[in-house]
């Protein structure tokens, strides 16, 4: 009877033991688990914090533009933009360079606001709510305008560029 006391003794010492072990992995499991989904919400975040900049950024540039240096702007939306955007733009180019020297046109923009509509590791639509003052030979004084912008963004060789813009509203 010792020798059964015995055994009953080891045999519960094997269950604690089996127990404590399971819990163990089981804790384990539950910590990587949730380190790989945090790991995973800083780099949603991060994400969306790059869309953000590189659209306000990309409408900055777009809504500030000078006679004065004209081929330095167009040039800086054209190294954050891709697709048909950047064709358009560059198309029109000379045509506008042209028509802004002209003019007199000075555009100092600045964005109020960028809003994401959807993203996701290669693609975004931003909402981006810009003013600027032009000023030109029509308005020597300036001119107030309100931009509200639809750009469609897309992850290009580590950097987010600008494929479309829309006017809207």
């Amino acid at each position: 009877m010792a020798a059964r006391g015995t055994d009953g003794v080891t045999g519960g010492r094997a269950r604690l033991l089996s127990a404590g072990l399971a819990a163990t992995v089981l804790t384990t499991v539950l910590c990587v688990w949730l380190g790989l989904k945090l790991a995973d919400q800083g780099a949603a975040e991060q994400r969306r914090q790059d869309i953000l900049a590189a659209a306000r950024q990309s409408a900055l540039n777009f809504t500030s533009l000078d006679y004065r240096h004209y081929d330095r702007d167009s040039r800086t939306v054209l190294q954050g933009a891709t697709g048909d955007f950047k064709k358009q733009f560059a198309a029109q180019t000379a045509q506008l360079t042209k028509l802004v020297a002209q003019n007199k046109s000075v555009s100092e923009g600045q964005v109020l606001e960028a809003g994401i509509v959807r993203s996701d590791a290669h693609s975004a639509l931003v909402l981006v709510v810009a003013d600027s003052k032009v000023t030109n030979t029509a308005a020597p004084e300036g001119q107030a305008r309100t931009y509200r912008l639809q750009l469609d963004l897309v992850r290009v060789a580590g950097r987010w560029l600008t494929s479309d813009v829309t006017f809207v509203g």
